[in-house]
């Protein structure tokens, strides 16, 4: 794993910096990790790992401070979301939608709406994002959920469905269309609705393939009714917002895949160095070497791309969309490729729940699905090389 250390001591991180990952590693080791394997076989959401990453204020790391916040760099909290998602992909993914749900809030929202909303994501608060719809899944412009203005209000019917922390959110940002736009894409507006309020309600929680822990809910809008001033920016604001906030959730996919896909590369490591065959450990089989040659070199580049871009954001780089696809892309294909062939080197005990390379492997699969299929983002980026 050497090639991993020198990528980890390449980053440099500053003491703050390293503080905060120590005290990561140190909830991921003693609450994380060893809560995994339960919330995968039961379902449950994993509270107890939520509520150590509360402890040590993890969500204040993309607050600014004005709204209690201690914001650290962009780098810092795509490591963060790796360690989580090594540990537990499940609690990785809960912890990157808060994320996911913010930030455009956090870039696009008024000063009036992120005192009044951020704070409590600040202290601990869970966030989601609401997007996608029976209709409207690749293309979200065939949306249906529709924003109607009432007075000093927005009343809202549709449904939503995939969503992540759907049950369990404080505060949603929630798409959908202006009824007095008509052009489809125009239409796309944004709005913050919080939890408890009248006519929101669960239709459903998905049982998964992977991510069990991860609650995944349809939701129901009858007559919903919200302050127009929680509408983010204008009518009709919704899809700028969305492709900017897409592209700031890749690179955060990314990094949760790159966390499944080192732990499984570990995993396979260990195995390999200790299952003997034919009298041999069978690492030192050279066709097996070739494969973990291969395995590594894929990973450690799609760190390497992940860092440049991060590095970009961080120096306030905003046209990076296509480096956001490919990193997204590449890090699903990777954590797949590196979960499938480690469920493959344990043989049979790969297949089985006792050794946890089968559930990162399902784990794995949804990251070529979310945040755009992989399918999407080579449309998007060979779309890029066609003369105009």
């Amino acid at each position: 794993m050497k090639i991993f250390e020198t990528l980890e001591q390449r980053r440099q991180w500053s003491v703050d910096e390293r503080l905060l990952l120590d005290q990561v590693d140190r909830i991921v080791a003693d609450v994380v990790r060893p809560n995994a394997r339960k919330a995968d076989e039961t379902g449950e959401f994993p509270w107890p790992s939520v509520r150590a990453i509360n402890e040590i204020g993890l969500n204040s790391i993309f607050i600014p401070e004005a709204f209690g916040g201690s914001p650290m760099s962009f780098k810092l909290y795509l490591a963060v979301v790796r360690r989580i998602a090594e540990a537990c992909a499940s609690t990785g993914i809960i912890y990157a939608t808060n994320f996911h749900a913010m930030k455009p809030l956090i870039e696009f929202g008024s000063a009036e709406q992120k005192a009044r909303f951020l704070p409590q994501i600040a202290e601990g608060g869970l966030a989601a994002l609401a997007i996608t719809e029976e209709t409207a899944g690749s293309d979200a412009t065939e949306m249906r959920t529709r924003f109607r203005p009432e007075g000093h209000d927005i009343v809202i019917d549709g449904a939503k469905l995939f969503i992540t922390n759907g049950d369990v959110a404080d505060k949603i940002l929630l798409f959908g269309k202006f009824s007095e736009i008509e052009d489809p894409r125009r239409a796309i507006s944004v709005l913050v609705l919080e939890k408890g309020t009248r006519g929101f309600e669960i239709a459903g929680i998905e049982k998964k393939m992977g991510h069990r822990g991860s609650s995944t809910a349809s939701i129901r809008f009858q007559g919903c009714r919200v302050p127009r001033k929680n509408l983010v920016g204008q009518p009709g604001d919704g899809l700028r917002i969305l492709l900017a906030s897409l592209n700031r959730s890749r690179p955060s996919v990314a990094a949760h895949a790159l966390g499944i896909a080192t732990a499984a590369f570990k995993d396979m490591i260990a195995y390999m160095n200790e299952r003997k065959q034919s009298g041999r450990r069978i690492v030192d089989f050279q066709a097996n070497q070739f494969l973990l040659a291969d395995l590594a070199s894929e990973l450690a580049m799609a760190e390497l791309w992940l860092d440049d871009l991060a590095a970009r954001i961080d120096a306030g780089d905003d046209d990076f969309g296509l480096e956001a696809s490919i990193a997204k892309m590449k890090a699903a294909d990777v954590a797949n490729r590196i979960t499938t062939e480690a469920v493959q080197m344990h043989g049979g005990y790969g297949y089985c729940c006792d050794f946890r390379v089968e559930r990162l492997m399902r784990d794995a699969k949804i990251t070529q699905i979310w945040e755009g299929t992989s399918q999407v983002h080579r449309q998007l980026v060979g779309r890029s090389f066609v003369a105009r």
